[in-house]
């Protein structure tokens, strides 16, 4: 079997998808927005044209179903983007699976399917992976009570309101339904456009740890207390960051990245000295071993900051998420396809960034794959990937399609 895509119609549908919520020459698409709506009934559109059935569910997601008794792979990602950020994050996965399923009709095959999939918010406006989570049956109604938009303080049920989907059903996702769920993703980092490649197939999506570390000192005025004396909560602060700095690059594998991310003084003023300095971190690798020696490295240097005084130091996991790995047998058909379309220009490489695909990894066989993103950029409006990049990342995830759907078949 051997799925035939449409550049010139992929291409140009990407393109009709970014004009929801232009932005520069980007989008700002938020979830739910009046511009995420029109593009998920742009969507939808796209689905009954391609002879499925598609549904909006209650929480936003959009599946497009095949009728009859087949053999199905779930294909997808999201159409939200983060504010003023780029064209392709999320969209293109979901482009591509639109694509790659109207390439099975045209196929003539009855028996096999790819139904396309477009999850919402997984750009955590209200809650990470909102949509996906909802699926898998992780979401309940007291969250939905209680979420709130991170940009706007809108409560979630009156965006779900204004949106149209208030008492509608949610989702409930199948697994026995499907051989298993594929997803496409630009990068989103450098290495690929870095090092000339032309396609990563996901072996694990990274963990992520979060932290908040809160120093108390002394508020005090700026101007009459002497430097010996004074108990700056702030400086402690800068003080820990840097040596925290010092020590994770000691011992951090090559992938290993952390971001102090929010940094809050009290009360925040010039001429006041701080009595609390509060900031979050985040820490993400692929190897729970190593985001392990991170956190004892970072408790150990927090011990080490309240001996030494003479402010004191407090820190608290906020949140924690265990890398997932991707199926073996998915990772082996997209690798397959991603030879046969780029021949020594595809690797295997772990995610740094969070998808959805990591929430479908907890209920059924899962694989990523990735297409360059020009200078490794992304959540900004220069975001890009190279036409030819994106019609071999469709042609190789189409392939990889079409090889597990003829095994099952």
């Amino acid at each position: 079997m051997k799925l035939e895509i449409n550049p010139e119609r992929l291409l140009a549908e990407l393109r009709e998808l970014a004009t929801f919520g232009a932005y520069r020459t980007g989008v700002h698409r938020p979830t739910f927005s009046p511009q995420d709506m029109a593009a998920r009934r742009w969507v939808i559109d796209r689905m009954a044209a391609a002879g499925l059935e598609p549904r909006m569910d209650g929480i936003g997601n959009i599946l497009g179903m095949a009728p009859g008794e087949r053999r199905r792979l779930l294909v997808g990602s999201h159409s939200d983007s983060q504010n003023h950020a780029g064209w392709l994050d999320g969209a293109m996965g979901v482009v591509y699976a639109l694509e790659i399923a109207r390439a099975v009709a045209e196929s003539g095959r009855t028996d096999v399917a790819v139904e396309p999939v477009d999850w919402a918010d997984e750009e955590a406006h209200f809650a990470s992976f909102l949509g996906s989570r909802s699926a898998i049956g992780e979401v309940l109604e007291e969250e939905i009570d209680a979420a709130r938009c991170a940009t706007t303080g809108t409560p979630l049920r009156q965006a779900l309101a204004d949106a149209g989907l208030a008492g509608r059903e949610r989702l409930r996702i199948e697994p026995a339904r499907y051989l298993g769920y594929l997803e496409a993703h630009i990068e989103q980092g450098d290495y690929l456009d870095a090092h000339g490649l032309a396609l990563g197939v996901v072996t694990t999506i990274v963990g992520i740890w979060q932290y908040r570390l809160t120093v108390r000192g002394q508020r005090n005025h700026a101007g009459t207390t002497r430097m010996a004396v004074r108990k700056d909560a702030s400086a402690a602060l800068v003080m820990l960051i840097n040596r925290i700095e010092e020590r994770f690059r000691a011992l951090a594998s090559e992938r290993t990245v952390w971001t102090v991310g929010n940094i809050r003084l009290e009360p925040g003023q010039v001429s006041i000295i701080p009595d609390l300095a509060e900031m979050m971190l985040q820490v993400r690798d692929a190897d729970p071993e190593v985001l392990g020696r991170m956190d004892a490295a970072l408790r150990d240097l927090v011990e080490e900051a309240n001996a030494a005084g003479p402010c004191s130091a407090v820190l608290e996991l906020v949140s924690r998420s265990a890398p997932h790995a991707m199926s073996t047998a998915l990772k082996e058909a997209l690798e397959s396809a991603a030879e046969e379309v780029a021949p020594g220009r595809a690797i295997r490489m772990p995610s740094g960034a969070g998808h959805d695909a990591q929430i479908l990894a907890q209920v059924m066989p899962s694989g990523m794959l990735f297409v360059p993103s020009i200078g490794g950029i992304s959540h900004h409006w220069d975001e890009n990937t190279r036409d030819e990049d994106l019609v071999l990342g469709c042609r190789a995830l189409a392939g990889a399609c079409a090889r597990l759907l003829t095994k099952a078949a």
